[in-house]
């Protein structure tokens, strides 16, 4: 059985900037990063590489799994904000989480070749225009990379680590034991044996939560229920928010709607984008993304609209809640579903005839049908109530032939409790990033990941 200092179970963000941050410090410290997907060369989506329409159920998924994490294969934006993407600054105060958030943004610049703008929300004139319609911009610098970029950042990141940091990839961590006699840590995989290590670094993203679950039950570690954010991805000429996107970029915006004074928020925007299917434990929902070089980027601008849901006794489970939704819509479409606004609120399915007299040329290939029949009616009203209200500061976001994709769910772990160092009750046993419940950014995943290293040198 080989003997670490550190074993890091997951290589998202957290994991990859937790790994970085020991090469760079020239830690004397054995450090090994585990994940269950593959390394950063062998991240392709045979969708994006033009092998197949649809989804096929890939496991694991590339987009979700592998060095990077969900965000290798997203737009590259980085939120340097604590106003969302989590409560980091909770547990390091709000001065730090900034700082850690600049400078996870200075290694990303180091690594990049090109000139990328820092957008800022703040000195925009877009939160007073929003303000007199009952809509709320959200404050944030906001970096992006553009996908291809942000792979090439990863890769450099990668070569720059792994002769510091061992790694091993199409791994899968089944379990976690520890060792009363050496007070030792024993991490048990699936085909390459166990390793022992005095501390173990839990970083395995949402696509890990419900197994970041179970080894807190193991160790009877308290969990804390979260939200679950359940929507649609929409998609519409570039022309009709090119004003926000180029002021901005990316634009938080929040409403509360007046049917059932529900949250609903714009997230992931991506201008000039394309809408992409994801596989999370084997259920296809949609997401987004956008390119920085012109010639890959498309005629279209990309978000979603998300409802957030929080639970209260006797239930618990959020997480299944949201499944069960995206089920149906698996269901009923084999994958992910694609509907016209004109249709949906007219109460029609859009079918293959309507969809070849749409103006907007969809981005995804998707199955045209009906959401009514799989999203929640309290959830679909909240988003149309919304889509109206952007159509006051965007005219054109209510058009006819604006497209919904659905369905768009961001399942969140249940929070863990853990202190100011993301350590647990159970000493030695770290969770971070988005599986721990605290982060649920790629900035503030990036910075979780940086905090723990430079605690774990400074204590061991």
């Amino acid at each position: 059985m080989k003997n670490y200092d550190i074993i890091i179970v997951g290589a998202g963000a957290s994991g990859v900037f937790a790994s970085y941050e020991f090469t760079n410090k020239d830690t004397d410290l054995k450090v090994l990063m585990i994940d269950k997907g593959n390394s950063i060369e062998g991240r392709i989506c045979p969708i994006k590489a033009g092998k197949v329409e649809n989804c096929i159920g890939c496991n694991p998924c590339n987009i979700m799994n592998g060095y990077g994490g969900a965000g290798t294969l997203s737009d590259g934006k980085y939120n340097i904000t604590t106003n969302f993407g989590g409560d980091m600054h909770k547990f390091v105060g709000q001065d730090n989480a900034i700082k850690l958030m600049e400078y996870v943004d200075e290694v990303l610049c180091s690594f990049d070749e090109g000139e990328s703008k820092l957008f800022s929300t703040t000195k925009s004139d877009l939160k007073t225009i929003a303000l007199r319609h009952d809509l709320h911009l959200l404050d944030a610098k906001v970096r992006h990379f553009g996908t291809d970029r942000n792979m090439k950042i990863l890769e450099k990141m990668y070569e720059y680590s792994k002769n510091k940091v061992d790694m091993l990839f199409n791994t899968i961590v089944e379990d976690i034991d520890y060792d009363n006699d050496t007070k030792n840590y024993i991490v048990s995989t699936t085909d390459q044996g166990q390793f022992s290590c005095k501390k173990v670094v839990l970083a395995s993203g949402r696509s890990g939560s419900k197994w970041i679950s179970e080894i807190c039950d193991k160790f009877n570690i308290k969990l804390y229920s979260n939200q679950v954010d359940i929507g649609v991805r929409v998609e519409l000429p570039a022309e009709v928010f090119k004003h926000i996107t180029d002021d901005v970029y990316e634009s938080k915006i929040v409403y509360q709607t007046k049917g059932y004074n529900d949250l609903v928020r714009t997230f992931c925007m991506n201008p000039y984008g394309q809408v992409v299917a994801e596989n999370t434990n084997g259920i296809i929902t949609v997401n987004g993304h956008a390119y920085s070089n012109p010639k890959l980027q498309s005629e279209n601008t990309n978000f979603a609209l998300l409802v957030s849901n929080k639970f209260t006794e006797p239930f618990k489970d959020s997480n299944e809640y949201g499944e069960s939704i995206a089920k149906l819509s698996n269901m009923l479409g084999g994958g992910v579903l694609l509907q016209r606004f004109g249709d949906l609120v007219k109460g029609r399915r859009s079918d293959e005839r309507r969809m070849a007299k749409c103006f907007t040329n969809p981005t995804l290939k998707a199955i045209p049908g009906d959401l009514s029949l799989v999203i929640p009616k309290r959830q679909l009203d909240s988003i149309i109530e919304m889509i109206y209200a952007l159509d006051k500061i965007a005219p054109g976001t209510a058009n006819e032939d604006t497209l919904l994709y659905g369905v768009e769910v961001k399942f969140y772990n249940s929070k863990v409790d853990v202190n100011e160092n993301f350590e647990t009750d159970k000493k030695g046993l770290y969770v971070v990033g988005d599986g721990g419940g605290a982060t649920h950014s790629l900035s503030q995943a990036s910075a979780c990941g940086v905090h723990v290293a430079r605690y774990l040198m400074d204590n061991m």
